[in-house]
C-alpha cells in the first residue's frame, strides 16, 4: 500500500533557500517522512523547472540529523514533476520519498561499499518496454519480449553509470506508462533524463557513507509550492 504525507508549503522546505523562515534547522526534521533510517539524502532544485539544485546527505544520530555532505544536482531536463503523476519520456524527475534498493556500475565497487553492487557487462540492460513482463528491472540478456529501442544498453553509458544507486520510484509494483530506470547516478554531459546526477567523486563517496542496515532514503522535491510525498 502507498503511503502519502502532505508537506505544506514544501516537500523539501525552504531551509536550503536565502529567505528560509526555519533557517538552522536541518532539513530532515522538517519532513513529514525521512523513511524511518537513520540516513536520509535531500535533492532539492529551487523551481520545479529547474534542471540544477543541491544533494545533502545527512546522519541521525543521538542529538537529531547532522549533515554529512553536500554537492550540486542535475535533474532531468523539463525539470521535477509529482513522482505519482509522472509520465514515461518526459525527462522529469519525479518527487517523492523513495528507498535505494541496490548500487550498480560499469567501475568496481569502491572500497567500503556496504550495499549489494551489481557490475555492469555488455549483457546489461534496464527494460523500459511497457509491454514486457521485466518493465523497471535490470535483465540479463535482453528478453524477448523488451524491445532494444525501449531499454537501455547499460555498457554505453560509460559516464553516468560509472557508479549509480537505483532510486526506487515505479520499482515495487511498476504502474506502466509511469516511468522506468531512474536512479542517484554520476554525471554526463548535460541534465538527466529524469534521473539525479552530481560529480563521479560524488557517487562514490555516496556508496562509501551509505549503510543498507541504516535503511537511506531519497526525498526529491522542490524549495516552493505544495507537494504530496509518496512512499513506496
Amino acid at each position: 500500500m502507498l503511503r502519502t504525507a502532505l508537506v505544506t508549503g514544501s516537500l523539501i522546505a525552504a531551509a536550503l533557500l536565502p529567505q528560509a523562515p526555519h533557517r538552522g534547522v536541518p532539513l530532515p526534521d522538517l519532513l513529514a517522512d525521512t523513511g524511518g533510517g537513520t540516513q536520509l539524502l535531500t535533492a532539492v532544485a529551487p523551481a520545479p523547472g529547474s534542471t540544477t539544485g543541491r544533494l545533502t546527505w545527512w546522519d541521525r544520530r543521538a542529538g537529531g540529523w547532522y549533515e554529512a555532505g553536500s554537492a550540486e544536482a542535475r535533474f532531468g531536463a523539463n525539470g521535477l514533476t509529482e513522482g505519482a503523476r509522472r509520465t514515461q519520456g518526459t525527462d522529469t524527475t519525479p518527487t517523492g520519498l523513495y528507498d535505494l534498493p541496490y548500487a550498480f556500475g560499469i567501475r568496481e565497487a569502491p572500497a567500503g561499499t556496504a550495499y549489494g553492487y551489481r557490475r555492469v557487462t555488455d549483457r546489461s540492460w534496464w527494460c523500459q518496454d511497457n509491454g514486457s513482463a521485466s518493465y523497471n528491472r535490470w535483465v540479463e540478456p535482453l528478453p524477448a519480449d523488451c524491445a532494444p529501442g525501449e531499454a537501455e544498453h547499460l555498457v554505453t553509458y560509460a559516464a553516468q553509470y560509472a557508479h549509480a544507486l537505483v532510486i526506487g520510484f515505479n520499482y515495487d509494483r511498476p504502474v506502466r506508462g509511469r516511468g522506468a530506470g531512474i536512479f542517484l547516478h554520476a554525471n554526463g554531459a548535460g541534465a538527466t533524463a529524469g534521473c539525479v546526477s552530481v560529480p563521479e567523486e560524488v557517487m562514490r563517496a555516496l556508496l562509501r557513507w551509505a549503510d543498507p542496515a541504516r535503511g537511506p532514503h531519497i526525498a526529491i522535491g522542490t524549495g516552493s509550492g505544495e507537494l504530496a510525498v509518496t512512499r513506496y
